[in-house]
């Protein structure tokens, strides 16, 4: 039997991990099975939040995931933690948004891989309870 340890992340450490990490995992509850459905996303982290861009805008499966339970776990690292995402819909704060994406990962990366730019998620990052192997 494989046991794990369960403990709070200090924010220093999250923010450590995420400052050095270019992708997260993202599991969200699939709609119709049930089940987490794992898949590399880019981020970008911006004082106590991660802010998420779907590649496809509102027709990404894993954004529609969301929206029926904004449960969800990111790893980052081989740590996995979970939160609550919140759609983001106001026009200015996604343009926001696709800024920091260009930004962080460079205009010409964002335009090659992101095709609708209608909606975006943002994860606040608390004190999160974190499973380490």
């Amino acid at each position: 039997m494989q046991h794990r340890r369960m403990y709070i992340m200090s924010k220093a450490d999250l923010h450590k991990r995420l400052n050095s990490a270019s992708e997260i995992t993202l599991s969200v509850k699939g709609r119709k099975s049930r089940r987490d459905i794992p898949r590399p996303v880019w981020f970008v982290h911006e004082g106590n939040t991660l802010y998420l861009l779907p590649v496809q805008g509102s027709d990404t499966n894993w954004y529609k995931n969301l929206l029926t339970n904004p449960t969800l776990k990111i790893s980052v690292n081989g740590v996995k933690a979970s939160a609550e995402g919140k759609p983001v819909t106001d026009s200015n704060r996604v343009d926001d948004i696709v800024r920091k994406f260009k930004s962080k990962y460079g205009e010409g990366e964002v335009k090659k891989y992101y095709t609708k730019f209608d909606v975006a998620a943002e994860v606040p990052l608390r004190q999160l309870l974190l499973e380490v192997p």
